[in-house]
């Protein structure tokens, strides 16, 4: 007999999402499981059914091989076996019934856990960001009790075993037609007892403590990237790995500079006399400092690229484009004899307007036009 299509088994559209295959493959494994339906061969199958199509269908790679090439590219995936049976209802079942019960069908929580991960935000200057650099921090941490070496216990006594669950740091319980295992609620998962805890650490095996770390940042990084600090955060518990410490890069504004994305971005003003006459600036940049040649009649809001004055990104091959943004800006607190050149200098634009100001006589043609109609 061929086999129904997965998506169909499931009643799930070809573009559902990973919830949405759990939600499902949740209910139809709790209408259709053995356990609820004894001697009922139907009810079996449609489990049996289901459970293959949501191991198939929740790992991306052979998702990925059914979509293309349907139930002959798995089989030919796996050597012609298919999917696995009923036998295998601990692996894929216990996930879907461990967010219910607490623990999963023929095995439970480990009582080892993993320290947290910690963020720390570290603000740059643009020029540290550009060039990289090497700093220090001082974070707040857990730290594995020196005195009792996180075993909780007073110096001379050991943890016994905890009697509830014989050291197993979990418990069977019955619920309705399931036995599932749960985390002991004596030992809280540890599976010792602590008789006489550590009066430094309070039986917790950890303390609060500061530690310093020397954080190197590579050149080109930008606002919100972050570098991760492998095992330098908070110790774990009962023995567990240390969690993982991510430092958060932040750059203020800069007094002169604006970044996007490679390339850096400045205003350049410039006099009235070298907008109209051209003339010879001094620009910085992060390397120092630059010369352009402004060319006469030069407008506001034009461009000057200075290839190559940007900055290198960290996962960049070459470095960005200095961009200068010319601000003409007008002369202010004049003395008499500049406010004189500049009426003569007015009455001669006036004269031959057209040629002096091409842009001005140009706006006043197309007020004109508008106010005419």
């Amino acid at each position: 007999m061929a086999k129904r299509d997965y998506y169909e088994v499931l009643g799930v559209n070809r573009d559902a999402s990973d919830s949405d295959l759990k939600k499902v493959y949740r209910r139809l494994a709790m209408k259709f499981h053995p356990d609820k339906n004894p001697d009922d061969p139907e009810a079996e199958n449609r489990f049996t059914e289901a459970k293959e199509a949501y191991e198939i269908l929740s790992d991306p790679e052979k998702r990925a091989v059914y979509d293309q090439y349907g139930h002959a590219g798995l089989d030919q995936q796996s050597g012609g076996r298919g999917a696995s049976g009923f036998g295998g209802f601990s692996d894929s079942f216990g996930d879907i019934f461990g967010d219910i019960f607490g623990g999963g069908r023929g095995g439970g929580r480990s009582n080892v856990y993993r320290g947290s991960d910690l963020k720390y935000n570290l603000e740059i200057s643009l020029e540290e960001a550009a060039r990289g650099t090497e700093t220090k921090i001082r974070i707040p941490s857990y730290t594995v009790c020196s005195t009792c070496n996180g075993s909780g216990a007073k110096p001379g006594t050991k943890p016994i075993t905890c009697s509830t669950c014989q050291g197993q740091g979990q418990v069977r319980v019955t619920q309705g037609f399931f036995s599932v295992t749960q985390t002991c609620p004596d030992c809280q998962g540890s599976g010792k007892m602590i008789e006489t805890p550590c009066e430094v650490c309070n039986g917790q095996g950890r303390i609060r403590d500061h530690k310093t770390l020397s954080v190197k940042i590579p050149a080109g990084v930008d606002q919100g990237d972050r570098i991760r600090l492998s095992a330098e955060g908070e110790a774990g518990v009962n023995g567990g790995p240390s969690g993982d410490l991510y430092v958060v890069i932040n750059i203020p504004e800069h007094d002169v500079f604006s970044r996007d994305g490679n390339n850096l971005h400045c205003e350049m003003p410039i006099s009235f006399s070298v907008a109209a006459l051209g003339g010879e600036i001094q620009i910085p940049t992060l390397d120092g400092s630059a010369k352009i040649k402004v060319p006469a009649e030069t407008q506001t809001g034009k461009v000057f690229r200075l290839r190559g004055k940007g900055i290198k990104g960290v996962r960049s091959s070459g470095y960005g484009d200095l961009m200068c943004h010319v601000v003409v800006e007008t002369p202010v607190n004049l003395t008499e004899r500049q406010k004189e050149l500049l009426t003569d200098l007015e009455e001669l634009n006036q004269s031959n307007s057209n040629l002096h100001s091409p842009k001005a006589k140009s706006w006043m043609d197309k007020v004109r036009s508008f106010f005419e109609g």
